[in-house]
């Protein structure tokens, strides 16, 4: 599944775009070609934009379908002669400019205001939930799925069958399997903790993958679970999660 699912991303983003955000100077023979998203080196299509910033990433740079590829001055003597890399002082940084020209809405992780009190008359199969549950617009659960008092399901967010999601927990930005049980005050999907220092202000990173969640797993009471920035943070199937503990963004589990 496509992470970027959840957020808007801005149609007919340019290379000449790119250039004027990261400020840097036109290049004619591609200025005027659309971008259609930004993905890492493994995932990213011919008219997709990527990054390379480390060395150890070579053996997927070599097979990278990406014609347009961030990279610094040290690394642009790896890049084959069909693609078109942009140089750059920090790739990580003008990543996270990039991200943000994309998708506008990513940054702000605000709070799902298109909730809902779910009610009895709910158009879910065999689903038991407690008091004070509000659900998002577009949300997708499974057959005979129970959920906890005071607990939010935001916009978007998928469940499959047989789900128990306990008392305070909150989902967002995420796609979950069947067979999953959601303790007590878990939080998943939120940003990440992801940001560059600044002298006046530090810049925050965009983050607009999602939290995907196999079958038969358990995730403890208190739980935090971060989406990913570019890609999705994964947790497999048969994963048992103890309670308080926190999972980073890109972090794949089983």
């Amino acid at each position: 599944m496509s992470q970027n699912i959840i957020f808007h991303k801005k149609k007919k983003i340019k290379i000449n775009d790119i250039l004027s955000v990261l400020k840097l100077k036109k290049v004619s023979s591609i200025y005027n070609k659309v971008i259609n998203d930004i993905k890492p080196l493994d995932l990213a299509k011919k008219n997709d934009i990527t990054f390379f910033h480390s060395i150890k990433y070579k053996k997927i740079l070599n097979k990278a379908k990406s014609k347009y590829i961030l990279i610094s001055s040290k690394h642009s003597n790896l890049v084959s002669s069909k693609n078109n890399f942009i140089i750059v002082k920090n790739v990580l940084v003008s990543l996270a400019q990039i991200t943000n020209l994309l998708y506008p809405e990513s940054l702000d992780d605000n709070t799902d205001i298109n909730l809902s009190l779910l009610k009895s008359n709910n158009k879910y199969k065999n689903l038991m939930f407690g008091h004070n549950v509000l659900i998002g617009k577009n949300v997708q659960l499974g057959k005979s799925c129970k959920i906890g008092h005071n607990s939010i399901i935001e916009s978007n967010v998928k469940i499959g069958n047989n789900c128990i999601i306990g008392s305070n927990v909150i989902l967002k930005n995420s796609v979950i399997g069947n067979d999953v049980r959601i303790m007590d005050g878990a939080i998943i999907g939120k940003k990440g903790f992801g940001f560059f220092p600044g002298k006046k202000a530090n810049i925050r990173y965009p983050h607009i993958g999602l939290v995907m969640i196999g079958n038969n797993v358990e995730i403890g009471c208190n739980n935090t679970i971060d989406r990913g920035s570019i890609s999705n943070t994964v947790i497999g199937d048969n994963t048992f999660l103890d309670n308080q503990i926190h999972i980073a963004h890109n972090v794949h589990i089983g």
